[in-house]
């Protein structure tokens, strides 16, 4: 028995090693060999089940075409009271005829020329915005006037006193001295739509109160080279000769805009009408009205636009900014050192990308504030603080096209 015991230990041995391999046979079979040297990873559990509700989308309504207002006479009944016709008149001194300046004939007048003049009227719209009888019109319909005259469509007249006028944006500002004046109510601007219904209402030739429909056409039209500021309410609802300052309104009556301003080649509507945005009016009507003036930021410069060409010569990657090309004497800019010639990149650190709409943010900064500007000298980058001036009042108006 102890002489077989030898033979035995190597059976013993194969048994277990079967076994040993038995027992990993489905490890080896669902795990590849880790490759030499490769690192060691950790096992990691399963992760548990999430559930999340559906998200809850906002689902618009079919739009219906065939549904809407069948009249806008609630709309016009509201407004249309409150928009008023102005005629403006002023006297001039006619040319004498040429003789006139010929001595032979001057000395049958005793050397003094007969005095010739005339009267000049001219027609437009306004808009009655308070029941103090504050009336919002064009700085241009009132333009130079001696006498104004306001008409309501109850066949009341009277007299109107110029509050303030603004050049610059075309607006004015009239009094009138009246008892159950009817007031418009004005609508935030900053939510019309383009697609919008809108209804104009003014005296377009004279022929009377006129209303006229379209649509919102575009917002926030700038570049036009109508006004030093703008920021226009496009329509393509008729607008004519007399409807400047009458009042664009929404399909509830209320008041998104002034009358402005037309794109004409033959001086009637072509369906390209602009409209001063009403918080824009409302703004300047508290200026003119508080303070007489309305009171804007000033640098001082003359700017002009970069082009590739330019901003290639200041060594500019992109024609972003503007380039001095003349700093007013004393002015706030030439106080603080800026010169002919330097580009300006950023206003308050933001980059200058419209150099009309940075010349808005300007004119909102009040005067005295301390405004940082970016600029480019020489191909060297300075920062400069400027304190802000109030802007001048223009020597001579804006060019306007006028309906």
């Amino acid at each position: 028995m102890r002489r077989a015991l030898p033979y035995l230990w190597p059976i013993l041995i194969g048994l277990l090693l079967a076994i040993a391999l038995l027992n990993a046979f489905p490890q080896l079979m669902g795990r590849r060999a880790a490759p030499p040297d490769a690192p060691v990873q950790p096992t990691r559990e399963a992760p548990a089940q999430v559930t999340r509700p559906s998200p809850e989308l906002r689902q618009a309504a079919p739009l219906n075409r065939d549904q809407g207002p069948v009249s806008y006479a609630q709309a016009v009944a509201r407004a249309a009271p409150a928009v008023v016709n102005i005629y403006s008149s002023r006297v001039v001194e006619r040319e004498s005829h040429p003789l006139m300046s010929d001595p032979f004939f001057r000395q049958f007048f005793g050397g003094d020329l007969p005095s010739r003049r005339r009267m000049l009227s001219s027609l437009g719209s306004g808009v009655i915005v308070s029941e103090d009888g504050y009336v919002l019109t064009n700085h241009h319909v009132i333009r130079g006037a001696d006498q104004i005259q306001v008409a309501l469509r109850d066949g009341r007249e009277t007299l109107a006193e110029v509050i303030g006028t603004d050049p610059e944006s075309d607006l004015a500002v009239l009094r009138i001295e009246m008892d159950s004046l009817p007031v418009i109510e004005l609508a935030d601007s900053s939510r019309v739509a383009i697609g919008d219904v809108t209804l104009a209402i003014g005296n377009p030739f004279g022929v009377g109160q006129t209303v006229t429909m379209g649509i919102i056409s575009a917002t926030g039209r700038s570049h036009l080279g109508l006004n030093a500021y703008e920021d226009f309410i496009q329509t393509d609802a008729a607008i004519n000769p007399g409807n400047s300052g009458g009042a664009l309104v929404n399909p509830e009556g209320a008041l998104v805009g002034i009358n402005t301003a037309i794109f004409s080649r033959s001086g009637g509507s072509q369906g390209i009408g602009f409209a001063i945005p009403a918080n824009l009016a409302r703004n300047i009507l508290e200026e003119l009205v508080t303070r007489g003036r309305v009171v804007r930021g000033w640098l001082g410069v003359e700017a002009q636009e970069l082009n590739p060409d330019l901003a290639a010569s200041f060594g500019l990657e992109a024609p972003a900014g503007v380039i001095v090309s003349g700093v007013i004497p004393e002015g706030p800019a030439d106080q603080a050192g800026l010169q002919p010639g330097d580009v300006l990149l950023e206003v308050d650190g933001q980059p200058i990308l419209d150099p009309r709409q940075t010349m808005s943010d300007i004119a909102a900064v009040p005067p005295g504030s301390r405004l940082p500007v970016t600029v480019v000298r020489g191909g060297e980058t300075l920062e400069v603080s400027i304190e802000v001036g109030e802007r001048p009042t223009p020597s001579r108006p804006a060019p306007i096209t006028t309906p």
